[in-house]
């Protein structure tokens, strides 16, 4: 019976897919399986209704989404819109801003060639201005669209074509203008007070002319100030502060012809340099004030940051000696310094180097000192601005002249020292009274220490005149280092030389190495004080970058190449350390040598330990032994500092305890109670010699005392040692032998029962 579901005629098979055919091919593989077909029809009614929900929700969806483009596509467009707006409104106003400049700055170039009696100055501070605003434009536009680099780069190139006419013309009107007032004014090559005073034409310039020369001197400076945020602008994430700060240009205008002017004086002085070093700072110093004054409130008003006019006034004149000095005065001395075959012209070469720099280090203290006047303190300043106001700094731009001024320094302080050092009562009188600080009068240091420390000293103060760290190290290196070394070579000679004749057996030869360590003690600590100072802890952290020392130098100098952090002096005062401990030891080894000698035949007598009774005898030879030792260290305190004395005792002393405990209580010797009772008597003398330098002396000899404690004890307490083992050991305070050594004491041990 069919199935009330179905209704209708059926389709032909024919006119079914064979996708449909193999669908119910699938589910109705039998007669039986025809009644599902109402399960079936119901389920694809179901599947076809979720399926025709689901194309409605995709058509809903794909319509909002197109709705939603086309609106943000229209804010794309309207954005793109702006910003093409924007760059075609931001490229006019460049254009039109740059057609200005280009205009004022072609106006201001035809008045000068017509001569107009009309002042062009309004017209070059109006193109200043436009240049500005334009400025203001391209770094904004380089901060909110880095993208529009092309258009600030094509811009950047028609102001700099300007920039390239309007600076020079701006310099050129100045440097007329100062001619108008008299400038450079005539030089006076007087010091005196009663000299005519030659006035000033910054201060006396009056009326239009004074209106011209303020205009044109505030147009330069507002020109420097534009040029420094350009170069701040296109240096970006760079390195710029070197390239920003540069001289002032109408300072430099004012010092140029002064120098020109002075040149004409110094030519005729190049043999009497100190005329020259007279003049610069008698002009420099004339004229600092009208800088502070007059023109400074001009830098203010072109809101040009961080100038000060005084020290741009000091550091131009200081340039211009300098530049005169490399190009025309140190020339003549190289000369003259390598005419090898005339050694009088060579020494006097000499002469007047060190004289020349004496004269620059005593100028440049002056002109700080104009300087400090305005309240900026150079000490806090980066070595750049030290360096600016310094006529030193000619050895920055010639470090081959800053190692022939240390060449020459060297020579010169060793020459001096000579007469000293060959002076035996520089070696014998010892440093007296105000001459030694309160903590180094137990030193007891000869003479020669301090007058190296004196020349040395000389040196580190001209060092300091120096402009930078780099160049103070370089030439302490090069001229302090080996002074240095030179006084421990002297302290090693004289050492040697009595080591060599004597053996260092005699009384003399034992106070000539006494005083050469005293000398040496007396001088790293000196040394190790000034290290303290800032000065030469920046020194100590400069050494990673050495200024161009190359490791061959270092060899030559005996420096290491040591990193950053390092003191400048540590391996200089680490090589005095070594030379002061060696010979402490050596003191120390001479007297125990000659101690061993006088101890042999009593360590030898092994029968003076068997005596069977207990008494009072001490062995003579040893007491002999004992006076010979107290004699020589009598005369290692009399001339060795306190310091350095408690070394060598407590080194003899180890010495002593050693060769005592080895000879005889590590032999084959026996002891009965009468030769215990000797060694405690013989140790007893030998505590009381060193009783003198310390108050508990067996403190000092742990091997001999432990020995003698164990020899004195009871034949039970000492059986118990046997027992006890290294426990035993502990309890009865004998920690500085071994079980072996303790053992065998005990073992040579006679008791008579």
């Amino acid at each position: 019976m069919d199935s009330p579901a179905i209704t209708g005629a059926l389709p032909s098979a024919r006119s079914l897919s064979p996708a449909i055919l193999s669908f119910l091919g699938g589910k109705f593989r039998s007669q039986n399986d025809l009644q599902q077909a109402p399960n079936l029809v119901s389920e694809l009614r179901l599947q076809s209704h979720n399926l025709d929900q689901a194309l409605a929700d995709l058509n809903q969806r794909l319509r909002s989404s197109l709705i939603a483009y086309a609106s943000h596509s229209d804010q794309i467009n309207s954005i793109i819109g702006d910003i093409k707006a924007e760059l075609t409104e931001t490229a006019l106003k460049l254009d039109t801003l740059v057609g200005d400049i280009e205009d004022a700055v072609s106006s201001t170039i035809n008045r000068n060639l017509r001569k107009s009696s009309q002042k062009s100055e309004d017209v070059r501070l109006a193109a200043i201005n436009t240049l500005k605003i334009a400025e203001g434009v391209l770094t904004s536009v380089t901060k909110t669209r880095p993208q529009w680099a092309r258009l600030v780069s094509a811009v950047d190139h028609r102001v700099d074509r300007a920039l390239a006419i309007l600076r020079p013309q701006a310099i050129a009107d100045h440097r007329s203008l100062l001619a108008s007032l008299g400038w450079p004014p005539p030089l006076s090559t007087s010091d005196t007070k009663t000299s005519t005073e030659v006035s000033n034409p910054l201060f006396t310039m009056q009326g239009d002319l004074k209106h011209q020369y303020c205009d044109n001197f505030l147009a330069l400076c507002s020109l420097q100030e534009l040029q420094r945020e350009r170069k701040s602008r296109q240096l970006e994430g760079h390195n710029r502060e070197v390239a920003l700060h540069q001289p002032l240009w109408a300072i430099e205008e004012l010092v140029n012809p002064l120098s020109i002017a002075s040149q004409r004086h110094f030519s005729k002085w190049v043999d009497k340099p100190d005329f020259i070093f007279a003049l610069v700072y008698k002009v420099t110093r004339d004229y600092v004030d009208s800088m502070d004054e007059l023109l400074q409130p001009l830098v203010d008003e072109a809101m040009l940051s961080g100038y000060s006019c005084r020290e741009e006034w000091v550091s131009a004149m200081v340039t211009s000696l300098s530049t005169y000095l490399a190009k025309e005065v140190f020339p003549i001395y190289i000369a003259q310094l390598d005419e090898e075959n005339v050694p009088e012209t060579r020494s006097q070469a000499r002469i007047s180097w060190l004289h020349l720099v004496d004269l620059m280090i005593a100028f440049d203290k002056r002109v700080h000192s104009l300087v400090a006047q305005s309240g900026v303190s150079l000490l806090l300043q980066e070595d750049g601005n030290l360096q600016n106001v310094s006529s030193l700094s000619v050895f920055a731009d010639r470090p081959d002249w800053l190692d022939l001024w240390a060449e020459i320094e060297l020579s010169d302080t060793i020459d001096k020292l000579k007469r000293e050092i060959e002076d035996e009562r520089s070696w014998s009188i010892e440093i007296q009274g105000a001459a030694l600080p309160s903590d180094l009068e137990d030193y007891r240091s000869p003479a020669i220490s301090s007058a190296f420390l004196r020349r040395l000293s000389s040196v580190v103060d001209r060092c300091r005149s120096l402009p930078s760290i780099s160049l103070r190290s370089r030439f302490l290196r090069l001229s302090g280092v080996p002074i240095i070394q030179n006084f421990l070579d002297c302290l090693l000679l004289r050492c040697q030389e009595a080591e060599g004749l004597t053996a260092l057996t005699d009384d003399d030869a034992l106070v000539k190495v006494t005083k050469s360590i005293n000398a040496s003690h007396y001088f790293e600590s000196a040394v190790k004080e000034w290290c303290e100072d800032v000065f030469f802890l920046e020194m100590g952290m400069n050494q990673g970058d050495q200024s161009g020392i190359t490791v061959a130098e270092n060899r030559l100098t005996g420096e290491s190449m040591e990193g950053p952090g390092s003191g400048i002096l540590d391996e200089e005062i680490g090589k005095l350390e070594e030379f002061r401990t060696e010979w402490v030891e050596k003191l120390s080894t001479v007297v125990l040598r000659g101690f061993d000698a006088r101890c042999r035949d009593y360590i030898k007598n092994r029968k003076q330990w068997q005596e069977k009774e207990e008494g009072m005898a001490v062995s003579r030879s040893f007491v002999g032994a004992l006076d010979y030792l107290q004699g020589k260290m009598s005369v290692v305190e009399g001339g060795l500092n306190k310091m350095d004395f408690v070394g060598v005792w407590r080194t003899l002393a180890t010495g002593v305890d050693r060769l005592i405990f080895n000879g005889i209580l590590m032999s084959k010797s026996k002891f009965y109670d009468g030769g215990v009772e000797r060694l405690g008597n013989d140790l007893a003398v030998l505590f009381g010699v060193f009783g003198a330098w310390c108050l508990r002396p067996e403190g000092f000899f742990p091997k001999l005392s432990e020995g003698l404690k164990l020899l004195r004890m009871g034949k039970k307490q000492l059986l118990g040692s046997i027992e006890g083992g290294e426990r035993w050991f502990k309890e009865n305070g004998i920690r500085h032998l071994s079980g072996s050594e303790a053992e065998k004491i005990v073992k040579n041990r006679v008791f008579i029962t």
